[in-house]
């Protein structure tokens, strides 16, 4: 599993999610690097992606260097945070503030989705990944920070409610295998191959 690399998101300071930016000029070299390090060491049979563009960009970074072609799917998309997208931090603090004590887990942000909601679709998404993906070697899945989470509670069989978060870095690789019903986590959130370049560019994170 691997996220996307650095987005007009990150740079501008405001609510991702569904919000659709573009990767960065250092995004895009962030998904190079990236992409040789899967090439070398985890050569997919399968790439899947997200459809938002700096999850599709990224995927396609590493289509064009494994030769690899991208399947899209709209079910690995990033929490959908309804008004939030795109909206300045600061801006969606004062306009929509959190209820007191937090939002209930199955509360929808207005137009969007509950955490509850977003934990299904990742559970969904998985199962459907792993049934049509039998028989392939390696697949390599290009998400979110938030949904990649989720997938990894799902792939842990953590509770729905869990309060385990599991970040990722831009471009970070996460490696997990499958022995039968034996799950085996080789090693997670993998950011070497950014250590040159990041060196000489503060990296700001978001979803």
């Amino acid at each position: 599993m691997i996220r996307h690399g650095e987005s007009e998101g990150d740079i501008l300071q405001v609510h991702e999610g569904r919000a659709d930016l573009l990767l960065t000029d250092h995004g895009r070299r962030q998904a190079r690097e990236m992409a040789k390090v899967v090439k070398e060491k985890y050569m997919p049979e399968v790439i899947l992606a997200s459809t938002l563009k700096r999850a599709r960009e990224t995927a396609e970074i590493l289509s064009g260097e494994t030769g690899i072609a991208v399947i899209e799917d709209e079910g690995l998309r990033e929490f959908n945070n309804g008004v939030l997208a795109g909206l300045p931090y600061a801006e969606a603090k004062l306009r929509y503030p959190e209820p007191e004590g937090g939002r209930k887990p199955h509360v929808p942000i207005e137009e969007g989705e509950s955490e509850l909601d977003f934990r299904f679709r990742a559970q969904t998404v998985f199962s459907k990944i792993l049934t049509e993906s039998a028989g392939r070697k390696r697949i390599a899945i290009v998400s979110h920070g938030g949904m990649i989470s989720n997938l990894l509670r799902a792939f842990l069989n953590l509770p729905v409610l869990s309060d385990t978060y599991f970040p990722t870095g831009d471009t970070g690789i996460h490696l997990l295998k499958l022995n039968g019903s034996q799950k085996v986590v080789m090693f997670m959130n993998a950011c070497g191959h950014l250590e040159k370049i990041d060196s000489e560019h503060p990296v700001m994170q978001g979803s």
